[in-house]
């Protein structure tokens, strides 16, 4: 699988996890539980933009990425999962 689907992947389920934050969960838990949430679907999704960048960056000039990417998908998945 490319790191760009990678990418798309991992941000999408960020704005989803954005969006069921903001409109399932804001009456179900405490406001700074809502505000972690919040603060791990932010981040996931920036990183998601950086390893957007790194998979563009890797397709313009042919260089290989795999550990950085690497890296920033696990990064997302364990600390936004």
């Amino acid at each position: 699988m490319s790191w760009l689907v990678v990418a798309g992947v991992l941000g999408f389920l960020s704005v989803g996890a954005g969006a069921f934050g903001a409109h399932g969960l804001r009456d179900s838990v405490t406001p700074e539980r809502l505000s972690a949430w919040q603060t791990a679907a932010h981040y996931g999704l920036v990183h998601s933009g950086v390893l957007l960048a790194l998979a563009l960056y890797a397709s313009a000039t042919g260089r290989a990425i795999a550990l950085p990417a690497a890296l920033f998908s696990a990064g997302i998945l364990l600390f936004s999962g």
